[in-house]
């Protein structure tokens, strides 16, 4: 029986390897950081390093750093930056190119192809420097913003990247790229302009809006890619569209969560707070 069971599971390894090995995407094989997972492993590792051990010890007896020069030209670079890649994504397939209710990862080298290619390349190196979201509240000692949540999305979307530009870059699954560009144009926009201090700040009341757009987001792929598993002749790998179902459902429920606890619990502070002013007013009229 046990024979049987190692035989099953050589089997399911050997499956899983010789789809790696046919779907790898030699267009991107030399590309940057895009060879190996070693060194994004590395990177990933640091980062949490220091996001949950070096960096508060670091700043445990110190003052929080302002940081406002820097924030101003990081977040401007990251307007900018997803702007280019909502664009490459619009015109490299999603802006009429692509079909979809189904489009297979297409591995040639025509130009349009590797359009897109370099986009899901782009899209990658953009999630790597979003790793300094993090590193920024570090240092400003912003500790509360650093949930479990903001660590699990912004150490999975470069691993989920790095699947991409490995393996499948172009087709179905770049819809995900698309969409979250557009959303992040609007949301460093937000912190651009939160950047620039109080007198601005007062003005930006769409932060909780965000939010809202990066559910909507993650609804949109967990029904884009689960319509795939009932397209028998559809040529896009059912088990990648499978994962992406799976891990939009969970960003979905992640960040439900998140605008529940946050802006719904807010909300209902602000209704207390504001009956408990009407009834101080009543009882000094009275």
């Amino acid at each position: 029986m046990s024979a049987v069971r190692m035989n099953d599971t050589n089997t399911i390894v050997d499956r899983m390897v010789n789809f790696l090995v046919e779907h790898e995407d030699m267009r991107t094989k030399s590309w940057f950081l895009s060879n190996a997972p070693g060194p994004l492993f590395m990177i990933l590792a640091g980062y949490l390093y220091f996001c949950l051990y070096a960096g508060p010890r670091y700043m445990r007896d110190r003052k929080p750093f302002e940081l406002k020069n820097t924030l101003l030209v990081y977040n401007a670079v990251q307007v900018l930056f997803s702007w280019v890649l909502f664009y490459e994504g619009y015109k490299a397939g999603w802006g009429g190119h692509y079909n979809f209710r189904c489009q297979p990862v297409n591995y040639a080298t025509d130009p349009i192809s590797m359009r897109m290619a370099r986009a899901v390349w782009l899209y990658y190196i953009a999630k790597l420097t979003e790793l300094l979201d993090t590193v920024f509240f570090v240092l400003r000692k912003k500790q509360r913003q650093i949930s479990f949540l903001h660590l699990y999305h912004h150490t999975l979307m470069p691993v989920c990247a790095f699947i991409g530009v490995k393996y499948f870059a172009g087709g179905h699954g770049t819809l995900l790229g698309f969409i979250n560009s557009f959303i992040h144009i609007i949301m460093y926009a937000y912190y651009l302009l939160s950047a620039m201090g109080p007198k601005v700040q007062k003005y930006l009341w769409w932060k909780k809006y965000i939010t809202i757009l990066q559910i909507i987001q993650f609804l949109i792929i967990f029904v884009h890619t689960l319509q795939i598993q009932f397209q028998p002749s559809c040529d896009f790998p059912k088990p990648i569209a499978a994962l992406l179902t799976f891990n939009a459902g969970l960003f979905t429920y992640m960040f439900s969560s998140f605008y529940i606890k946050n802006y719904n619990k807010e909300a209902a502070q602000k209704a207390k707070a504001d009956a408990a002013a009407a009834a101080v007013a009543g009882v000094k009229q009275d």
